[in-house]
């Protein structure tokens, strides 16, 4: 389920409390949760709204949205994009209710020092994500960022020879590891991903 970054925040603060999604069936687990760039966002109830015209304004604001107006516009049949499935978004209206679940947990492991144990662990991960017929590039490109802090994306791809897109799904990988940090412009090495490189570096990985 997608939620923007305004979206996530606001549910973080309290004041969007559900979502409207057209599905042809509910599309997130009760109970379940997502990360988001506020953190991690809990599904709190799922029903179906037989009836979208009786939404309420009350219904917009919680959801995010300005009015009633753009909420119905938004779930109309005739407003619907194609899905990331495939299809049309559902025939449906179901109703999400959100809450604030806690934060993005890569931010605290991010910052704990690995021990050896760790260590040999993210190295036999890492090992996995070379495993690819291109070669090896985990190595690579944590010193690029360590070398390169906060460069914005498209220099840092264009430093780098590679194509942009591909890049940033490689680097997501690493981030969810602990071992970069994201910001508004570019990249940096997280301190566990320095301490990593330091190992490496020690032990001829």
């Amino acid at each position: 389920m997608l939620i923007s970054k305004p979206v996530a925040e606001a549910i973080r603060a309290g004041t969007v409390t559900q979502a409207f999604r057209r599905w042809d069936a509910p599309r997130v687990k009760v109970g379940g949760v997502q990360l988001t760039p506020a953190g991690l966002v809990r599904f709190d109830a799922v029903s179906q709204v037989r009836d979208p015209a009786k939404l309420t304004e009350r219904d917009a604001r919680k959801a995010g949205v300005k009015d009633l107006a753009t909420l119905q516009k938004f779930l109309a049949p005739t407003a619907r994009k194609p899905s990331a499935r495939g299809g049309r978004g559902g025939d449906k209206v179901y109703r999400v209710r959100l809450s604030w679940a806690g934060e993005d947990p890569r931010i605290a492991l991010r910052e704990r020092l690995p021990d050896d144990g760790t260590l040999e662990d993210l190295a036999t991960r890492l090992a996995r994500l070379d495993a690819r017929p291109s070669g090896p590039w985990t190595r690579d490109i944590l010193e690029w960022i360590r070398d390169n802090p906060r460069v914005v994306s498209k220099e840092l791809a264009a430093l780098r020879g590679c194509e942009l897109l591909p890049m940033k799904v490689d680097i997501r990988k690493l981030k969810a590891l602990g071992l970069t940090i994201s910001h508004e412009v570019g990249y940096e090495i997280s301190p566990r991903g320095a301490a990593y490189l330091e190992w490496a570096a020690r032990h001829g990985r």
